[in-house]
């Protein structure tokens, strides 16, 4: 068997075989045969169940450079232990942040969700209604001041985007004073142990709010807009990976999966707040609908109340195990036993 196929297997939890040994008398091959053959037995026996179930399609990617600002939709992405990267582009790698470092979301700032990006050439181009286009460099200068940000609590650092980034957002919110920051590799991400210390998975994440990659079927959101007067996008709920081919809220029984050679692990299920009221299309916060009618039919069970507290559940959290790359229209595989 090459390399490849070893590969794969390993990648199943299972072994390729190996060469039998020239040099063992017959008596003593055969006692090692019983021996390696009792191990393998007890090892094996449970790995021999698992397999792989298809329970989708990817139908869309989404990278949202700029946190709470609009994302993008790519036709392929590498799949980093830090979320979704599409060339310069990479999910959550730049922040709004006050003066005195706190980020600024969609949660204090609606008209964020205004903003588009788009790379050219070398560059990120940014476009909010009545404003001329922000230009800015893949890359900050590396003498622009690294600052030190608080996202939900925990600190992280930023490079400055420069000073005319950060007018361009002051003179687009028109609220107060605000800078743009981009995390870089070298920086340390925020840990998963102290966004949800309950989570067994070692990871960290830049700016997105819990894990790298959050997934949602097109099922789940077809169900909720059957019980909404007016219908939502997928836009309000920001996920990186669609799923197609699924029951409606079949994500929340997935725990290991394999798309394309990317392999992810459930975190926890994403607890929806007010940021899903902001419309996309206009950047107004209703603070109602669909949080209201999500509350009414998806709060979590009451013994997991101090993980989600009130909060409905809509999405799914996954942590990267394997990077790689994947595609819109990879088969979604769920490991089971």
């Amino acid at each position: 068997m090459g390399a490849a196929g070893s590969s794969a297997l390993a990648r199943l939890g299972l072994s390729a075989p190996q060469p039998r040994p020239r040099c063992l008398g017959v008596a003593a091959l055969g006692l090692a045969a019983v021996a390696l053959g009792a191990v393998a037995w007890r090892r094996a026996r449970p790995r021999r169940r698992r397999r792989l179930q298809q329970v989708g399609t990817v139908a869309e990617l989404w990278i949202y450079p700029v946190k709470s600002c609009k994302g993008v939709s790519v036709k392929a992405a590498q799949c980093t232990a830090l979320g979704l990267r599409s060339g310069h582009l990479r999910d959550r790698f730049w922040l709004v942040i006050k003066e005195d470092g706190h980020m600024v979301t969609a949660r204090q700032e609606p008209r964020l969700v205004l903003v588009s990006t788009t790379c050219e050439d070398d560059c990120l181009i940014l476009r909010a209604p009545g404003m001329d286009q922000l230009v800015l460099p893949s890359k900050p200068h590396s003498s622009n001041k690294i600052h030190d940000c608080r996202v939900f609590g925990l600190d992280i650092q930023g490079r400055d985007c420069g000073d005319e980034a950060a007018q361009w957002f002051t003179n687009f919110l028109k609220t107060e004073a605000f800078r743009l920051v981009q995390f870089e590799k070298n920086m340390k991400g925020r840990p998963s142990s102290k966004i949800f210390p309950s989570v067994v998975q070692n990871y960290q994440v830049a700016y997105p709010d819990c894990s790298p990659i959050m997934i949602l079927s097109e099922a789940s959101l077809a169900d909720l807009n059957t019980r909404l007067e007016k219908k939502v996008k997928m836009d309000n709920f920001r996920p990186n990976i669609v799923v197609a081919g699924s029951n409606a809220f079949e994500e929340d029984t997935w725990g290991e999966l394999f798309i394309g050679d990317v392999e992810m692990k459930k975190v926890l299920a994403c607890p929806r707040c007010i940021m899903t009221t902001v419309d996309p299309d206009t950047g107004v916060m209703s603070r109602e609908e669909p949080l209201e009618t999500l509350k009414s039919y998806r709060l979590c069970d009451p013994s997991e109340k101090p993980i989600y507290q009130s909060c409905p559940l809509f999405g799914i959290y996954y942590s990267v195990e394997k990077i790689g790359s994947l595609k819109v229209g990879d088969p979604v595989y769920q490991m089971v036993q």
